[in-house]
């Protein structure tokens, strides 16, 4: 994969529910662009990581729209169950306001699930005890009957997850509900989506990257987020 990162402003108008929707889906699904394809202005130097950013127009003739609730409306607060057994409302509990990393996986995958998993853990190291507080990581499963909260408790240990840092199961219904949302749904478990999706949903910025690249980038990218600032903070 390219190593770009994309950053796009966006102007939201008319149905902004749409548009988010429209905005999360180009987040997930865009291919990265080549180097030729992006303009000078849009180009950073971070690791296999496209962005977008949501945020309204100034209009001194049409009143701002509250992002939240289209936030809300569009993400909703389905409800999921972290290792610890308690129940998380979707938006509300885990992406209000807040700056995450967020991914998919399931706990007896073979494969690319544990790297990626141990990159999420030298994140929350590289983080400190900035997790829990200024971000924080999501890990949904794509295997829900079988990763019950008491065994991504297990599996969280393993990683020496802190607070901060939820797994995330819960009913499959709802479980695909929210996958869907962020675009990592899929029919087999075994083609979960590699990808982190990086938010700021505070700002609106949002960021994909590659959940297997060089950890050093990645926290780059993530830092990126992290810093950003809401439109017309100094």
């Amino acid at each position: 994969m390219n190593n770009m990162a994309i950053e796009t402003s966006r102007s939201l108008r008319g149905n902004w529910l749409t548009t988010w929707a429209m905005a999360i889906t180009i987040l997930v699904l865009a291919y990265t662009p080549t180097v030729g394809q992006i303009p000078n202005h849009v180009r950073a130097n971070t690791t296999a990581a496209v962005g977008i950013r949501t945020t309204p127009e100034e209009s001194s003739q049409e009143p701002k729209p509250d992002l939240h609730s289209v936030a809300h409306n569009y993400f909703t607060d389905v409800v999921l169950v972290n290792q610890n057994g308690e129940k998380m409302r979707f938006y509300t509990d885990l992406l209000q306001g807040k700056v995450v990393i967020i991914n998919s996986f399931f706990a007896t995958c073979p494969g690319s699930c544990l790297p990626m998993e141990r990159n999420l853990e030298k994140m929350q190291q590289a983080l400190g005890d900035r997790v829990g507080k200024d971000v924080h990581i999501i890990s949904i499963s794509v295997d829900p009957l079988v990763d019950t909260p008491a065994s991504l408790k297990e599996y969280a240990k393993k990683l020496h997850a802190r607070p901060g840092w939820y797994f995330l199961t819960g009913e499959k219904q709802n479980v695909d509900f929210a996958l869907k949302k962020i675009g990592h749904l899929v029919a087999n478990k075994q083609d979960h989506l590699n990808i982190f999706i990086i938010g700021n949903e505070r700002t609106g910025l949002w960021k994909k990257a590659f959940g297997l690249a060089q950890s050093d980038e990645l926290f780059k990218i993530v830092e990126s987020v992290l810093n950003d600032k809401p439109t017309g903070d100094k």
